[in-house]
């Protein structure tokens, strides 16, 4: 059957649902150990920049694995890589539960990073089984899958932490990280479809092509530019917030959790709500616009406003900011990608914000720490605001495209 029809058939709705499913369960685990790294690094003695480091070395990891494994399952197919990367994944989990040296801790995060790699191969599969027209809703659907995930992941991770007993008091958080990649893992084996074309062999894609195949085209090299910024503001942010509510309010892991909730729910209701009629309405390039607008006002504001409750509202905004910018990017990438690179690009996106995610924290947490600790949202929002120019242009682009296509 062709890939066409095979798009358009009930089955790919059903192999969608099974996907937002694995999607949830995988995001879910990763996300409940979030708003603990601050008070796990707590019990090493670690400072705010190795608080932010222990961030960043999940990020590392995903680098490589975001480029392998998009690669990979061009080759051999997309859920044969999801079952043996989350399975891994689940058991770096359990490593990560028992590791009581801080250089250890950080090294298992790479690792586990590096097997948690496969956003760009879940987005090559949305894009394996969707329509071009409805890419962007779709993509909606799966940032609203990861965005459940990221609502009850920490608010898990916030209630079962035992901060006061030590490196002990996260065992189980930790391990109920393991649990849920774990049933991931399964869940992909049993209810998960391969969507090649029976009989496919397609060769293995060359290292350099998304590169090369990004470079050329203009609009491609400027959302690779604000999905790289966007992420950045974004975790540097995350990495931060725990740090500053305890600071400003005296938070620990129970009240962070807790506002994770509100933030992962934000994103969840953007996505599923809004994302699909506004793309619609006004294009995926707009709405890219829109989002980093909401998250440059919502990083001025936090300082400004400085409450407890301003604080929860304001970083549901920046989540919502972000799930309505970053899954128009992919949807945006997709349509401009064949399908036979889909995941070599859209892996090479995903390693992207994985550099950023390395490259922001760590430096935010020395601003954080020596210039002050509202310092990191005064000077995101400037960097959010240079990606607004970027978005633009690629609004001109994209309609520059639009009218070519049309005549």
């Amino acid at each position: 059957m062709p890939a066409e029809a095979r798009r358009q058939d009930g089955g790919s709705l059903n192999a969608l649902m099974v996907l937002l499913v694995v999607v949830f369960i995988n995001i879910a685990g990763f996300s409940l150990i979030l708003p603990l790294l601050p008070f796990y690094g707590d019990a090493f003695g670690a400072s705010a920049a190795e608080v932010t480091m222990l961030f960043s070395a999940y990020s590392l990891g995903n680098i490589f694995g975001e480029i392998y494994w998009g690669r990979a399952s061009d080759r051999h197919g997309r859920k044969r890589i999801l079952m043996i990367t989350i399975a891994c994944a689940a058991l770096s989990y359990v490593a990560f539960a028992f590791t009581t040296v801080l250089w250890l801790a950080m090294l298992v995060r790479v690792v586990t990073g590096f097997f948690s790699g496969t956003l760009g191969v879940c987005q090559s599969y949305i894009a394996d089984v969707t329509r071009p027209e409805d890419r962007a809703r779709s993509m909606g659907f799966f940032g609203a899958a990861f965005n459940l995930g990221f609502a009850i992941g920490p608010a898990i991770g916030g209630l079962l932490a035992r901060p006061e007993q030590g490196l002990a008091g996260f065992h189980l958080p930790i391990l109920a990280a393991a649990a849920l990649a774990a049933t991931a893992a399964i869940w992909a084996s049993i209810a998960l479809k391969d969507m090649r074309v029976p009989g496919e062999v397609r060769p293995l894609p060359r290292y350099g092509e998304a590169f090369s195949f990004v470079a050329r085209d203009p609009l491609l090299t400027r959302l690779f530019a604000l999905a790289f910024i966007a992420i950045a503001a974004f975790a540097s942010m995350e990495a931060v917030f725990g740090l500053w509510t305890q600071r400003n309010f005296g938070w620990s892991t129970h009240e962070v959790g807790l506002a994770f909730i509100a933030v992962g729910t934000t994103g969840m209701l953007v996505q599923i709500f809004l994302i699909g009629p506004l793309s619609r309405r006004f294009g995926e390039a707009r709405a890219i616009v829109a989002g980093l607008a909401v998250l440059a006002i919502s990083m001025v504001l936090q300082p400004v406003l400085r409450s407890p409750v301003a604080a929860v509202v304001l970083m549901s905004m920046l989540m919502g900011g972000h799930s309505l910018a970053f899954p128009n990017v992919g949807a945006l990438l997709s349509r401009a990608t064949p399908r036979d690179v889909q995941g070599s690009v859209l892996g090479l996106q995903m390693s992207s914000n994985a550099l950023s995610r390395i490259c922001a924290p760590p430096l935010f947490g020395l601003i954080y720490g020596s210039v002050g600790p509202d310092a990191p949202y005064y000077l995101c929002a400037l960097m959010v605001g240079g990606a607004l120019v970027v978005a633009v242009q690629a609004v001109r682009i994209r309609d520059a495209q639009i009218a070519a296509a049309a005549a």
